[in-house]
């Protein structure tokens, strides 16, 4: 058995309502789905259909007063019904980094293409009118920008939006 997650991938910027989404094969099962930082975590269920080829698809909503210490967080799911005759459940995990804890009051993010002359504080400025904003862009975009002093013309990169 395999499982692919088509949603969300690999360090997508995600709310506290997370869209999980993908494929699996077999027959019909029963998913367990966790998201967690290592210290907390949230679960919830999704079942796939039946065939040879299952879709599934399912929301977790993240309590608000869920006791996350980072914001890198991971989307595990497993297969329940797998795992026979000694065989290991099939699990797949997603590094996703989670909005709410880089900014507050995230509501999603805007695109921005980075330009020669760019800067983290300058796009700060520009988005937050506020310089010293940089940490969250970095934040944000720690998978490609591990270092707020190294971006580069053409970069794409998400600019965290409050409500």
């Amino acid at each position: 058995m395999a499982i692919e997650i088509l949603q969300p991938k690999p360090f997508d910027l995600v709310d506290s309502k997370i869209l999980i989404a993908g494929n699996a094969d077999g027959f019909e099962s029963h998913l367990s789905i966790s998201v967690s930082d290592g210290h907390d975590e949230v679960t919830g269920t999704a079942h796939a259909g039946s065939g040879s080829i299952r879709q599934f698809q399912a929301f977790i909503a993240i309590p608000d007063d869920v006791a996350f210490t980072f914001n890198r967080v991971f989307v595990t799911i497993a297969d329940d019904s797998g795992g026979e005759d000694g065989v290991p459940i099939p699990t797949v995990t997603v590094p996703v980094l989670y909005g709410p804890m880089i900014l507050d009051g995230y509501a999603g993010y805007w695109n921005h293409e980075v330009v020669p002359g760019d800067t983290l504080s300058a796009i700060a400025r520009h988005y937050y009118e506020d310089a010293s904003q940089y940490p969250v862009i970095q934040q944000a975009n720690q998978h490609i920008v591990p270092d707020p002093d190294l971006i580069f013309p053409g970069q794409i990169l998400r600019i965290p939006r409050d409500s």
